[in-house]
């Protein structure tokens, strides 16, 4: 079973920044970050592979993406926030399956952090 643990949600006021953690135990090739608001279904926010980058058009230009596999562990940069950003954001990868897709399949999920911005 992969492992996943988020870490570096919490409160800040719009135009804050904020920095996700996602440490997992085991190998992999793609990282994903996901979140999801109360009444919205899951929303795409950014993927990561071998160097290449994917962000959904809401958070383009505001939001940056890094790892380092090695010691396997993603990171989510988040700067000007605003309060549509509040929600629970999710770390998920492929861990050991087969790449099927660019940044797919997503096979293992972390718990969550939330991340709320507002004034």
């Amino acid at each position: 079973q992969v492992h996943l643990v988020e870490s570096g949600g919490g409160l800040v006021q719009p135009g804050g920044s904020l920095r996700l953690s996602c440490t997992v135990s085991e190998d992999y090739d793609i990282i994903g970050w996901f979140r999801q608001a109360p009444g919205k279904e899951r929303e795409g926010v950014s993927c990561l592979r071998d160097g290449n980058t994917w962000f959904g058009a809401s958070v383009k230009g505001r939001f940056s993406i890094s790892g380092d596999n090695s010691k396997r562990t993603a990171y989510l940069q988040m700067n000007n926030l605003k309060p549509e950003d509040t929600a629970v954001y999710y770390c998920a990868t492929n861990g050991h399956e087969i790449l099927t897709g660019w940044c797919e399949p997503y096979t293992s999920w972390g718990q969550g952090t939330q991340v709320t911005s507002t004034s």
